[in-house]
């Protein structure tokens, strides 16, 4: 298996934000770094308030 086809800034960001060591971000596969992703991004989406609401109240 050949490390993820990413940039070394990608890398330290996605390491950073995922919590793990930059080595094992590069050596984890494909579809791993993609669920790990997934799950980043709906902890994200909870945290953020809802801004698809709309005030029906507006004349």
């Amino acid at each position: 298996m050949k490390p993820l086809q990413i940039s070394p800034e990608t890398a330290q960001k996605l390491a950073a934000q995922l919590k793990i060591p930059l080595e094992h971000l590069l050596h984890m596969p494909q579809h791993i770094l993609l669920q790990k992703l997934a799950e980043l991004a709906n902890d994200k989406e909870e945290a953020a308030p809802n801004k698809d609401t709309k005030d029906t109240n507006k004349p």
